[in-house]
């Protein structure tokens, strides 16, 4: 099977330049700078949650319509949820 990232093949070519990258060696800085942005006032959690498969797909079709991640909505129905 294929690997891929956000649905695009991640090739040999790709594979040597991360390593080569990795090797050269990264800026303690630069490393700190990536990864999620954080969310909220604290670490985040992550909660399992069950959804039949009408919810999800309106959550999904909201996301879509919002211009959001399914995360990003579940997040907002839960703050408006709470507030």
């Amino acid at each position: 099977m294929d690997e891929t990232i956000n649905g695009v093949p991640v090739t040999e070519d790709q594979i040597q330049a991360w390593a080569d990258e990795a090797e050269a060696g990264y800026e303690v800085e630069q490393l700190r700078r990536r990864g999620r942005k954080p969310i909220g006032n604290g670490p985040a959690q992550v909660v399992p949650v069950r959804l039949d498969d009408t919810t999800l797909a309106a959550v999904d079709e909201r996301a879509q319509r919002d211009h959001v991640t399914r995360s990003e909505a579940i997040r907002a129905a839960i703050r408006a949820y709470v507030a």
